[in-house]
């Protein structure tokens, strides 16, 4: 009776079928990993230029994976994932393998340390972890660091920083995706 008098989007929202919504667990457990291996193939399709503007959207990816859900990735996905980003992204091969994996150590630390989250300290982490990625990439490729290479790499540095409340967002919707429910067949 009560649900004749309910109006179709009441039914919609909280009746019918509500019961029977399961996880799956195949977008559960694929999902992060899917975006981090996309955002690592990005960069492909970007021209090259005189000046580095591309930020690292792999890393970006990861690195904002992490930072806002601390448990979800191991501590040793770092290899994996550093190894894939390695063999697109131009640099000397393992680079990203140990900066990914270090960058997991120091977040594993840091948030061990520092319990409390919000939006500003996340965005202060991840800005930092951009800044010493990016000049440590340097370094490992052997460039020489001079007054006008940090000058030219600003831009790229900047450009990250800036980019990590997009990508903050748009995370968070992947993980609600993520952990969106689904009918159950059977």
């Amino acid at each position: 009776m009560i649900d004749r008098l309910a109006t179709p989007h009441q039914r919609r929202a909280y009746g019918r079928g509500g019961i029977n919504l399961v996880e799956s667990p195949w977008r559960a457990n694929t999902v992060p990993y899917i975006s981090i291996l996309l955002g690592s193939l990005l960069p492909i399709w970007v021209l090259a230029d005189v000046m580095p503007l591309a930020p690292p959207l792999g890393f970006l990816v990861f690195l904002t994976w992490r930072v806002m859900r601390p448990g979800l990735l191991p501590l040793w996905v770092g290899v994996p994932l550093g190894f894939f980003d390695d063999l697109f992204s131009g640099q000397p091969f393992g680079s990203a393998i140990f900066l990914w994996s270090l960058t997991m150590i120091a977040l594993e630390i840091i948030e061990t340390r520092f319990p409390w989250r919000g939006f500003w300290q996340d965005w202060f982490t991840a800005g930092l972890a951009i800044l010493l990625y990016i000049l440590a990439a340097m370094v490992i490729s052997g460039a020489s660091i001079t007054p006008f290479m940090l000058i030219m790499v600003l831009p790229q540095i900047l450009m990250s920083i800036l980019l990590y409340p997009l990508l903050a967002r748009m995370i968070a919707w992947l993980d609600r995706f993520r952990l969106s429910r689904s009918r159950r067949i059977g």
